[in-house]
């Protein structure tokens, strides 16, 4: 049943946010977060019936204007079109989430100069083009928000994921940079750094450690929740009413910063 379920004073209400990646997991989770709230959203995906039916199931439970289209974040074109089209269909742009699949694991010399191109167009020139789509229309407008969902490798490289190591670690340094450069222009931009959340890629992860381990599924997520100082993975709900907060214009005062949504996992100070 279409209802509207965020309140009058939301500080969503009516802003027009592009969602890249959204059709499961973390980019699903603060699309449906916003959309909650009273965003607006273009959800973008590379497949286009998985994306289609997400952006169907939240409009549906929302009642939010919710459009759905198909970009694949390593294409500059793909990008570029996504973004445009979505000004075309919403007439501004308030807020962006930089997401993207994550490059394959292996180890340095795995790895041939075709593969780090990927890995380089895929994790960080896709940061570039969509921020670099998007800030026309919010320097136009004065105001804009912008997040990148990255991993915790930036703070710790994660021993077979090395072209994710590297490349996550350059948008949060663009993030930072950028940072600096547009605060003047009323233009926000922060890193979302989620630790273990339970979304699909997450359960299979955890099945091939568990058989890799000589573990049964449940002993192995008991050993991993026992890292966790809340004792358990997130949800994807709780991951995207963060995404949602910094999106808003509660987080008016925050730019620049590096947000770890990880159940206080992470030891080391920021």
């Amino acid at each position: 049943m279409i209802g509207t379920s965020y309140s009058e004073d939301s500080k969503l209400k009516d802003k027009v946010i592009l969602v890249a990646a959204s059709s499961a997991g973390l980019g699903y989770g603060i699309a449906d977060a916003v959309a909650r709230d009273g965003a607006r959203v273009s959800m973008a995906s590379r497949t286009r019936d998985r994306i289609d039916a997400a952006a169907s199931e939240i409009a549906s439970k929302h009642g939010t204007e919710t459009r759905a289209y198909q970009m694949d974040a390593s294409d500059a074109a793909s990008v570029d079109q996504w973004v445009s089209k979505s000004l075309e269909d919403f007439g501004r742009i308030d807020g962006l989430v930089v997401n993207a699949g994550g490059p394959p694991p292996g180890k340095f010399d795995n790895f041939s100069d075709e593969d780090w191109e990927k890995g380089f167009n895929l994790t960080l020139m896709s940061a570039v083009r969509m921020i670099r789509a998007v800030l026309p229309a919010m320097r136009t407008q004065k105001s804009g928000a912008i997040i990148t969902i990255t991993s915790s490798s930036i703070k710790e490289p994660i021993d077979i994921l090395l072209l994710s190591n590297v490349f996550r670690s350059g948008v949060v340094s663009l993030v930072k940079s950028l940072s600096v450069n547009l605060a003047g222009e009323g233009i926000r931009i922060n890193n979302l750094v989620p630790g273990q959340i339970d979304t699909a890629r997450v359960r299979s992860n955890d099945v091939f450690k568990a058989d890799q381990m000589g573990m049964s599924l449940e002993d192995w997520q008991e050993k991993r929740y026992g890292m966790i100082p809340m004792g358990r993975y997130g949800t994807i709900e709780e991951f995207g009413d963060v995404g949602a907060f910094l999106l808003s214009d509660a987080a008016r005062y925050i730019t620049g910063a590096t947000l770890f949504v990880d159940g206080g996992k992470s030891k080391t100070v920021w």
